[in-house]
């Protein structure tokens, strides 16, 4: 069985996050502008951190230095199609849907993030360790 381990820090530097063991990388993630993920529900609102995420993967895919956080439609479109295109990650979310939410359902997001994990473990862009 295959186990992801996603590392982020808190602001002294400690791993965290939910459940104390979902943490992003350092530094594609993290390093990437307007993106601090603190959780499954505010911080993927502005569709930043989908864009983020992908664009660790897909860095050719588009410009992320160009995407504003205040165009959630766009930025929404912009990571589910990139995700669709090159990971064959399933459209799991409706940018409809992430616009209609102030915040998003923290176990919507988190079943799409397993799902571009699935896919891009699938295309061999993830290292997976054996428990």
């Amino acid at each position: 069985m295959a186990s992801m381990e996603i590392i982020s820090r808190d602001r002294r530097g400690r791993g965290g996050g939910p459940g104390g063991g979902c943490q992003h990388p350092d530094p594609p993630l993290a390093a990437q502008q307007h993106v601090d993920i603190q959780n499954f529900t505010g911080s993927w609102g502005s569709g930043l951190a989908f864009c983020a995420l992908i664009h660790s993967f897909f860095p050719d895919a588009f410009d992320y230095s160009s995407l504003q956080p205040q165009e959630r439609r766009h930025n929404f479109t912009l990571a589910f199609a990139t995700a669709e295109a090159r990971a064959d990650c399933a459209p799991l979310l409706d940018v409809e849907d992430m616009l209609r939410l102030a915040v998003p359902d923290a176990k919507c997001v988190y079943t799409y993030v397993q799902e571009l994990y699935r896919s891009l473990v699938a295309k061999g862009l993830v290292k997976t360790k054996k428990r």
